[in-house]
């Protein structure tokens, strides 16, 4: 787990009623002999069967699915008790409440192998980029989507398995899962429970790297080939977005020049933006100080601590909550907490709790250099750039964008 525990092990009377209703969204039906939902001719099949597959999880209530749903852009949808997704997400034990947010697995085959290196930057005020980028995780922990998907099985606060090898039976449970195994691998592959292991993973992150996971064909892509029009007050949110000296946004979340199609809207950089603490998280989970970057284990300079990898804007408007913890709902909540490190900024409160913005977990590092860059916004803009941020979302999901007071068409 690194120099920070991720995860605390959390007494079921403390979790009470939310966890209940969690839990209740994730299935549990035992089944020593899951279905197969398609002829299993490649490692995508396979790996799109193991991604739903429940029976990989101690109580066979828990799967990749339950994490990353692929109806709601591969976050956590489950609700609490208060019907909202949880800021963070259950194990499969059904007690155990993580301390960091499901990132969407949309779009993550394209983050590079975790490296230190040098990234140009374009519509930005700030100097190019020296530092770590990519890898898999908040803190890119994991250099690409197949040692992800190595972690939650075992994981005993998430699918909560003792080992590899009790993973590996399980997939053994199921005669079709075993023969194209042998088929793809070889006919010794379950001799060697490592290779096997490996095997299984291989395979989820070949369907995570399939187009289901980055369609690119939202609103914005539509518009940038005449298949769509932006409104004025999404094209408004457009110009401030990418703007070299209004805002800062473009310096993280741009990746691509000319607003080309294959756009990211990730830098995939490591910033501490002064993110607060959840302590409604906290009170839950016991955990204690994340340092961010400094829990990768490849990464030990005190200059990395809260700093958090730059999440994709793709479905932004559809994977709340936001921040590495879950501290926000709403995206008018987001920008407003951006615009709060100006010292002329009009919204000096968090609009989702009405009191003054708390101070950063990790106070130290916190980038207000980059912060700060730009002017200060007003209402319309704070609403022009949410408009913005709504047409990334994927075509598939355009009917879960919730207008949350704020209209976005002419």
């Amino acid at each position: 787990m690194g120099k920070f525990i991720y995860y605390q092990k959390v007494i079921t009377g403390l979790i009470g009623l939310s966890v209940v209703v969690l839990l209740s969204a994730c299935g549990g039906e035992k089944s020593s002999s899951p279905s197969v939902s398609q002829e299993l001719s490649s490692k995508i099949d396979l790996g799109e069967n193991l991604f739903s597959d429940t029976n990989l999880s101690l109580n066979r209530s828990q799967s990749c699915a339950s994490c990353h749903d692929p109806d709601h852009a591969f976050v956590d949808s489950r609700q609490d008790s208060d019907g909202l997704s949880g800021a963070v997400s259950v194990g499969d034990d059904g007690v155990s409440i993580g301390d960091r947010n499901a990132q969407t697995a949309a779009y993550a085959q394209f983050s590079p192998d975790f490296h230190y290196g040098d990234r140009p930057r374009f519509n930005s005020q700030e100097s190019d980029y020296s530092g770590f980028l990519g890898g898999q995780f908040h803190d890119g922990r994991e250099l690409d989507l197949a040692g992800q998907a190595e972690g939650p099985p075992t994981n005993p606060l998430e699918m909560g398995m003792p080992d590899r090898a009790s993973v590996v039976d399980r997939v053994l449970e199921n005669e079709a899962y075993k023969s194209a195994f042998e088929s793809l691998f070889g006919a010794d592959l379950f001799a060697d429970v490592d290779a096997a292991y490996a095997a299984i993973a291989e395979c989820i992150a070949e369907f995570e790297g399939t187009g289901q996971f980055a369609e690119f064909d939202s609103k914005y892509d539509r518009s940038l080939v005449g298949e769509a029009s932006l409104s004025l007050k999404e094209a408004f949110g457009k110009a401030l977005f990418f703007s070299q000296t209004n805002t800062n946004c473009a310096t993280c979340h741009q990746l691509r020049v000319n607003g080309h199609k294959q756009e990211l809207f990730t830098s995939f950089e490591y910033h501490n933006i002064g993110v607060p603490i959840n302590h409604a998280v906290r009170d839950l989970n016991g955990a204690s100080l994340d340092e961010g970057l400094l829990a990768n284990p490849l990464v030990e300079e005190l200059t990395e601590r809260g700093k958090f990898k730059v999440p994709t804007l793709r479905n932004v408007a559809v994977t709340e909550p936001y921040m590495h913890n879950g501290l926000f709902r709403d995206l008018e909540t987001v920008i407003k907490f951006y615009d709060q490190f100006h010292v002329d900024s009009l919204f000096p409160n968090n609009p989702e709790t009405g009191v003054s913005w708390q101070d950063p977990e990790i106070e130290e590092t916190v980038n207000r250099e980059e912060l700060t860059a730009g002017h200060s916004l007003d209402q319309d803009e704070v609403e022009a750039l949410v408009c913005f941020l709504r047409t990334l979302t994927d075509a598939r999901y355009e009917h879960r964008v919730q207008s949350k007071n704020i209209g976005c068409e002419d």
